[in-house]
């Protein structure tokens, strides 16, 4: 069953959890002189299209075989760009791509995916990966979205869920789960996301995806 959204909920829902950590770390993006401006990533900008792609392709190098070259990045830019995904990306005030998130819907659209959130190598730890969150949290919120969720892959033992059984014991090795070489899980954490599963040797033996998911209608829980 989907309900309407209520767009004050929204707007508090998106907001709430980056408050706190904006607050703990005691600036804001403002101060940080950014000048981030968030907005849709279209098909008649194909100079920010290819932008995006060289940004995502320049990030996970190395770490993804999910795009080896340029052009497989372009093509999964060029995919975020249908009418039934959302694909926003944050510029700088000298009009340069920083970041980039994309998200498509399930479940009826009750439950969106972020896929991908990529920022800039220089623009990192300053505030744009939570501002695209954010952002996005707002918008799928207005849609109907219940939940909004995120795979995070290991494929390199940057926590102790890589190269081991998970099998074994699946819930306990979520429990203690352990960040080895700053494993990007805990920028989930931070902005309220919740551990709700993982899927072993997703990407090769030992290679999981660690999947985190955060409800951001709370307060339509006892209420339908």
């Amino acid at each position: 069953m989907r309900l309407p959204p209520d767009k004050a909920l929204c707007e508090r829902a998106a907001y709430s959890a980056d408050a706190v950590e904006q607050y703990r770390m005691g600036q804001s993006l403002s101060e940080h002189g950014m000048g981030l401006r968030i907005v849709d990533l279209t098909t008649d900008r194909q100079d920010l299209v290819d932008a995006a792609a060289g940004l995502l392709f320049s990030a996970f190098k190395g770490r993804s075989r999910s795009w080896p070259d340029v052009e497989s990045a372009r093509q999964e830019v060029i995919e975020s760009l249908s009418d039934d995904k959302i694909s926003r990306i944050a510029i700088d005030e000298g009009g340069t791509i920083v970041g980039w998130i994309g998200s498509m819907p399930s479940y009826g659209g009750n439950v969106w995916e972020i896929h991908p959130l990529v920022v800039a190598a220089p623009s990192r730890r300053q505030g744009v990966g939570r501002a695209l969150v954010q952002d996005l949290e707002k918008i799928v919120c207005q849609r109907g979205a219940i939940t909004l969720w995120a795979g995070s892959d290991d494929e390199h033992d940057e926590t102790n869920l890589s190269s081991v059984d998970l099998y074994a014991d699946t819930l306990g090795a979520i429990r203690g789960i352990q960040n080895l070489k700053g494993h990007p899980y805990e920028f989930y954490l931070r902005l309220g996301f919740t551990i709700v599963g993982v899927m072993p040797d997703a990407n090769g033996p030992g290679k999981p995806d660690i999947f985190l998911a955060k409800r951001i209608q709370s307060s339509m829980i006892g209420e339908q």
